[in-house]
C-alpha cells in the first residue's frame, strides 16, 4: 500500500473540518472511528498523511457489533493490522448485548457509547468519522420520510458539537464513495466489505441499493450527490440562523418558564424551536408525541390560556405571558381548555 496523497490533497477535504484542525492545539489527541471499510480506511490514511505531526496522538477506535460472526472478528483483526502498520494507537470493543434482530438505531447507540467511553478515558474531545456525499443523500431521504426539520435535514454535519463538549468531524463530505474507492485502489490499498450492507434488512441499505441508483439515473444530466450536499450546507446555514435568532431572543427564563411575550409576533418556525428547547430544558424532549407537540404548539401560537398533559402527572400551563411546567393534582386527560391559574 503506497502512502501518498496525490489523489486526494488536503484541499479536497471539507473546509470547516480543516479550519477546526488548524485551531486544534498541537498536542491534542484525536480519535477516529475505524470499521475497516473503504470510507473509514480512506479517512484514517488521510489523517495519517496530511497531519504527520499528529500520528503519535491519533487513536483508532473499532467497535465489533458481533452480528456477523467470524466475519466481524476478521474486520477487527484487519483494523488492528492496519494500525500496527501505521504505528498508531488503537482500541477495540464488543457489543455484549448484541442480538440477532438488532436495529440500526440499537447498533449505533452501542457503538457511540463505546466511542464516548474511550474518548472520556483518553480525555479526547475530537472524533473523526468517515461519512461522505453518498451518506448525505441517504440520510436526507431517511430524514424526509420521518418529517424532520432543519436540524435533522442538515445531518451529517462536517463539524458537530455534542452535548458533552465532544465534537464529531466529517472531512469526507466533499467526496463521493466512488472517489474514495478509486483513490484507495490507486494506492494499492485493501479494505473490508461488510456483508450486511448487501441485504435489505435496514432502511439505509434499501435506500442505498434501490433508491439512490434510480434517483441518480433520473438526474443523469446533473451531479445529484453534489446537489444533495449543497442542499445540506444551505439547510445547515438556515438552521444556524434560527439558532442565533432564538439565542438573541433568549425566551427561557432562569426559573424555567418560557417567556411568550418575547415570542409574540415571531415566525412559527422560531416558536416551534423555542418550544422544543423549553421541553428539552425540562427533560421532556423525548417524551412527547408528535401529535401532542403539534397541539401544544397551536395553543402557544394562539396564546390560548389552557394546559396540556406532558408525561406522567405533569402539565404544560399556558398563561397570558408565559408557559410553565407544574405537577398535576391527579390523573389528567391529554389536553384542557379551561383557564390556567
Amino acid at each position: 500500500m503506497r502512502r501518498d496523497s496525490r489523489a486526494l490533497p488536503r484541499e479536497r477535504l471539507h473546509s470547516a473540518t480543516l479550519a477546526w484542525a488548524n485551531q486544534s492545539p498541537p498536542n491534542e489527541p484525536w480519535a477516529v472511528a475505524f470499521s475497516g471499510g473503504a470510507d473509514s480506511l480512506a479517512l484514517i490514511l488521510l489523517l495519517w498523511i496530511h497531519w504527520p505531526e499528529r500520528r503519535k496522538k491519533l487513536c483508532a477506535l473499532h467497535f465489533n457489533h458481533r452480528l456477523r460472526g467470524a466475519a466481524a472478528d476478521r474486520d477487527e483483526q484487519f483494523c488492528k493490522d492496519v494500525c500496527m502498520a501505521l504505528r498508531i494507537q488503537w482500541r477495540s470493543g464488543g457489543w455484549r448485548e448484541a442480538h440477532r434482530h438488532a436495529s440500526e438505531a440499537e447498533a449505533r447507540k452501542a457503538r457511540h457509547a463505546f466511542f464516548a467511553a474511550q474518548m472520556s478515558r483518553r480525555r479526547t474531545r475530537a472524533l473523526w468519522l468517515g461519512h461522505q456525499q453518498d451518506d448525505i443523500a441517504e440520510t436526507l431521504f431517511m430524514r424526509i420520510a420521518r418529517g424532520s426539520g432543519t436540524g435533522g435535514l442538515s445531518a451529517p454535519r462536517p463539524v458537530q458539537a455534542m452535548m458533552d463538549h465532544r465534537v464529531h468531524l466529517r472531512p469526507l463530505l466533499t467526496l463521493k464513495k466512488a472517489e474514495l474507492v478509486e483513490s484507495l485502489r490507486a494506492a494499492g490499498a485493501r479494505w473490508r466489505e461488510d456483508g450486511s450492507n448487501s441485504g435489505d434488512n435496514f432502511l439505509r441499505n434499501r435506500i442505498r441499493r434501490k433508491v439512490l441508483p434510480a434517483w441518480r439515473a433520473a438526474n443523469a444530466d446533473r451531479d445529484a450527490l453534489a446537489g444533495a450536499a449543497l442542499s445540506r450546507e444551505l439547510i445547515e446555514e438556515d438552521d444556524a440562523a434560527l439558532e442565533a435568532w432564538l439565542a438573541a431572543i433568549d425566551p427561557i427564563a432562569k426559573n424555567g418558564a418560557l417567556n411568550l411575550r418575547r415570542l409574540a409576533g415571531k415566525p412559527r418556525a422560531l416558536v416551534r424551536r423555542a418550544l422544543r428547547r423549553w421541553l428539552a430544558s425540562n427533560g421532556k424532549g423525548e417524551g412527547i408525541s408528535r401529535q401532542a407537540f403539534a397541539a401544544l404548539l397551536e395553543d402557544v401560537m394562539a396564546r390560548r390560556v389552557t394546559q396540556h398533559s406532558i408525561g406522567t402527572n405533569e402539565l404544560a400551563v399556558i398563561g397570558a405571558q408565559r408557559l410553565t411546567l407544574r405537577r398535576a393534582a391527579g390523573k389528567q386527560s391529554s389536553r384542557f381548555h379551561h383557564p390556567a391559574n
